[in-house]
């Protein structure tokens, strides 16, 4: 904060929620977040990296515990998509795997305290204004989900054909009869626009608001001894809870997202 600016909840929170922005050209639209394009790469590199150098070095024997692990993980999330997607998952699999790992690495950034990330991102970066947390941008959980609707509108004209998914757009629900094309096209307008507000919002909101109560808890450690105690102890509890809430909201992104592979590869 600047020198001499009393420090309130309001001025507290909208400094760590403020994006280091780049104007790319004219009008907000051509605005790049880049704290969060550069930490989700990063998070990306970092974490697919590490998959593929324990994958590189896994062996037939007895495997050792890095092994394992990304073992269980991938059999984990392939048990899952299996029970969903009836169908040949080799693409259908790397993909809820890499949307999972990576919404779940972006998400953990929300336990980073606020203050240790701030003066990472002010004295090694060099930047007064540094989001951490990816997902708690929505143009982040825009682009995830936009990305898989387009995937499956991709498959959808790729498993049914253009016919065959026109077909579907105006025949289903209700009926094949003319009289009801345009009340099953309308169903399916509304089924298909909510289909990436509802993926997108849902992962935003839980972050988002996850990390305005962090910010909270730790300006309110930062009032004195007792509230130092106080908000210590209830941060740590509201991080062990929270603990839960990134890890299904990474399993949710995820199982969205083999549903919607499903429902493309589907005829009615």
């Amino acid at each position: 904060m600047a020198a001499g600016q009393e420090l309130t909840p309001t001025s507290y929170i909208g400094h760590h929620l403020t994006n280091r922005t780049v104007s790319l050209g004219d009008g907000p639209f051509w605005t790049l977040h880049l704290d969060t394009f550069l930490t989700a790469v990063a998070l990306g590199v970092i974490g697919f990296g590490l998959l593929w150098w324990v994958v590189r070095g896994a062996t037939a024997g007895v495997p050792n515990k890095r092994q394992a692990f990304v073992e269980m993980l991938i059999e984990f999330v392939d048990d899952q998509v299996k029970g969903i997607f009836h169908g040949n998952r080799a693409f259908v699999g790397p993909l809820a795997l890499t949307v999972f790992v990576w919404v779940l690495l972006m998400n953990s950034m929300d336990f980073i305290p606020v203050d240790l990330a701030a003066a990472f991102s002010s004295n090694v970066l060099q930047q007064h204004e540094w989001k951490p947390v990816p997902t708690s941008d929505v143009n982040t959980t825009f682009a995830l989900a936009l990305s898989v609707w387009l995937l499956m509108l991709f498959y959808n004209v790729k498993v049914k054909g253009i016919g065959g998914w026109t077909h579907e757009l105006f025949c289903t629900p209700f009926g094949g009869n003319p009289l009801l094309w345009i009340f099953n096209f309308l169903f399916n307008l509304v089924e298909y626009i909510s289909k990436p507000l509802s993926h997108s919002l849902r992962l935003y909101g839980n972050i988002y608001a996850g990390e305005i109560i962090f910010l909270l808890l730790w300006m309110w450690a930062a009032t004195g001894l007792v509230g130092s105690v106080f908000g210590g102890v209830l941060a740590l509890g509201w991080a062990i809870f929270h603990i839960l809430i990134v890890i299904l909201q990474a399993y949710i992104f995820m199982m969205l997202t083999a549903v919607y592979m499903a429902m493309a590869h589907e005829s009615h």
